[in-house]
């Protein structure tokens, strides 16, 4: 069976999300929705390809945006349901957000008392987000309950404060963790917020339940949701971003020179600084398909990126074959969060975007040009 990402239609360095992946991870949150009488919305932050809205909203309730442009985004694009959290906004952002979303959850008692008139004049239902004092994520970059976050307002600073006109609480502090990170963080949220809970409209969970992951135990989480939306009479949001987008599409490169300096380097048509900043920031080793780790296969090669950054490097990996300028690696898992995040750093091309339709034709939705570029600098 031929690869379908060697299709020649598809340019190289390229964005491919595969769309009946999309769809299958778009059923099975369809499904969550449904029995356990939750909604969930796309967090943009993760997944933000509008080209493909018109499925993911066949499905999710609507997006929730952490800044005003992508309210714009979701509003304009989607159309569904609207909700924003921001660690700060300014007055003008205000402005813009009361005219685009149905939600608004804020991240500190004085913003919220700052806007409270003019977010509740509008008809917007306001929270304020939590902080549970409760880790679960692994990596800390990407942990909102470290210790001195900016993140949330924990339950002593609620001490002696009016909370009338705050209709729900918006928590997040997981990052791709599993129904039972999620069931310890509702403990935690119970435990110090409790009281609060019976007197609220909504309680939004956030995101990283990576519900879509191979192995992730759905009816625990249906079963977790549903129990506890019924006990205090809420209705639960959860906005998940990597969850819908997970595993769904590849980013395709191509060998452009192949070096020597204590072992093979293969230079590449993409740069882990500009198209996969994670590779650098978490750190991570991507996965490309058909390969190995060092030693596992029989070429070893450190595979670099196309960018004047000495640091600009992806791993290493083996291959069965030897690796020769005009050659394709595909690495996997590139839709959510890589495509989000990417630069025009150094003016290295930027990855097309396509889309891999169920039919399996490619339709090329963006290709990027100098002017691309250009329109980012003054």
């Amino acid at each position: 069976m031929i690869d379908p990402m060697l299709n020649p239609q598809i340019p190289s360095p390229c964005y491919v999300c595969e769309e009946a992946k999309l769809e299958a991870n778009l059923q099975l949150m369809q499904r969550v929705q449904e029995q356990a009488g939750v909604d969930i919305i796309l967090a943009l932050k993760g997944f933000s390809m509008w080209s493909t809205f018109d499925l993911v909203g066949k499905y999710l309730k609507g997006c929730t945006a952490s800044s005003v442009w992508e309210a714009k985004l979701a509003r304009f694009e989607m159309g569904k349901e609207v909700h924003a959290y921001s660690p700060a906004y300014k007055a003008n952002d205000i402005d813009e957000l009361v005219k685009l979303v149905n939600h608004i959850s804020f991240n500190s008692i004085g913003q919220w008392q700052r806007y409270a008139k003019q977010v509740s004049d509008a008809g917007i239902s306001m929270g304020l987000r939590i902080n549970p004092e409760h880790r679960e994520a692994d990596t800390e970059l990407y942990d909102p309950s470290a210790p001195g976050s900016r993140l949330g307002v924990k339950a002593a600073d609620l001490d002696g404060v009016d909370l009338n006109g705050i209709e729900g609480f918006h928590v997040h502090n997981l990052c791709e963790c599993d129904s039972f990170a999620a069931e310890r963080t509702l403990n935690a949220v119970e435990q110090r917020f409790g009281q609060y809970l019976p007197k609220l409209k909504w309680l939004n969970l956030g995101g990283g339940h990576l519900m879509t992951r191979e192995g992730y135990d759905v009816e625990h989480l249906i079963n977790l949701l549903k129990t506890f939306r019924e006990k205090y009479d809420l209705q639960i949001i959860l906005e998940p971003g990597s969850a819908v987008a997970w595993q769904t599409g590849t980013l395709v490169a191509e060998v452009v020179d192949v070096v020597q300096n204590e072992g093979d380097i293969a230079i590449l048509d993409i740069s882990a600084t500009g198209h996969m900043p994670d590779v650098l920031e978490m750190p991570y080793r991507p996965m490309i398909r058909n390969s190995g780790l060092p030693g596992e296969k029989n070429h070893d090669y450190r595979l670099g990126g196309n960018s004047c950054l000495a640091g600009d490097m992806i791993g290493a990996y083996s291959f069965d074959f030897e690796l020769e300028v005009g050659d394709r690696l595909i690495f996997e898992d590139m839709i959510h969060y890589t495509m989000v995040k990417t630069t025009f750093f150094n003016g290295v091309e930027h990855p097309s975007i396509g889309i891999l339709h169920t039919d399996g034709s490619f339709e090329l939705v963006r290709k990027f040009e100098y002017e691309d570029f250009r329109s980012r600098l003054s």
